[in-house]
């Protein structure tokens, strides 16, 4: 279906250009540890804002792929109409978990967390678990069109595999915030953030050449299936 494609050929369009603006916003400071600070952190220094934009352009990327997910349809076959309401209900969850990591960049993007060695205020707090929501849902959203897709299928088991790989990453993150005294938080943080994007170009990628299988059923009526 042209939409879909010139949606995922979008989207991807937009996940390199984020990419991109992110290398140039850590480049730009010199006096900050990758190791130990957050992507944000970063956003907050002098030469930082455009990793602000960056976060507004991912944003922007995972809502174009929204529309595409609504358009997955139940498998061809003689058991395709069992399937629908059980494959609907799954591609309305995808798409509510993309717009919740779209949606949890957007808020990222727009709300700076507080400058590095100062006390956290609102919109710092606002930034944090607006992020720690979207890096949730978008592996859950993975996980649910892998789940999607025939078994043995290249794409599903690379969905599979950053989702798992993400929400281990996040664990982990979580131990460094807390009882690991945020040891190596910024490299965990920027291993999580990799992992989620290569999940989210493995969407746009597979979107921008999706076959027949991804297409609505056409079969409406039960009798029909025999």
């Amino acid at each position: 279906m042209p939409g879909i494609r010139n949606s995922g050929a979008l989207a991807l369009g937009g996940i390199v250009l984020a990419a991109v603006l992110t290398v140039i916003g850590h480049a730009g400071v010199s006096d900050l540890d990758p190791v130990n600070l957050t992507v944000s952190d970063y956003a907050v220094s002098d030469s930082g804002e455009i990793i602000h934009v960056a976060m507004l352009l991912l944003a922007a990327a995972s809502a174009v792929l929204i529309p595409t997910l609504g358009q997955l349809g139940p498998p061809a076959g003689p058991r395709a109409f069992a399937a629908v309401t059980r494959v609907s209900r799954r591609n309305r969850a995808a798409e509510w978990l993309l717009a919740v990591w779209a949606g949890g960049l957007l808020v990222s993007g727009l709300v700076p967390t507080n400058p590095p060695g100062t006390e956290m205020g609102t919109a710092a707090y606002v930034h944090r678990y607006a992020s720690v929501v979207a890096f949730l849902a978008l592996p859950i959203a993975g996980w649910l069109l892998a789940a999607r897709l025939p078994a043995g299928a290249r794409t599903g088991l690379w969905l599979r595999a950053l989702t798992v790989t993400s929400l281990l990453l996040a664990v982990v993150m979580a131990w460094s915030a807390y009882p690991g005294d945020r040891a190596y938080y910024g490299l965990i943080e920027r291993a999580l953030i990799l992992a989620e994007v290569a999940l989210l170009t493995v969407v746009a990628a597979y979107s921008s050449s999706w076959s027949i299988s991804w297409r609505p059923a056409s079969v409406t009526e039960p009798e029909r299936l025999g």
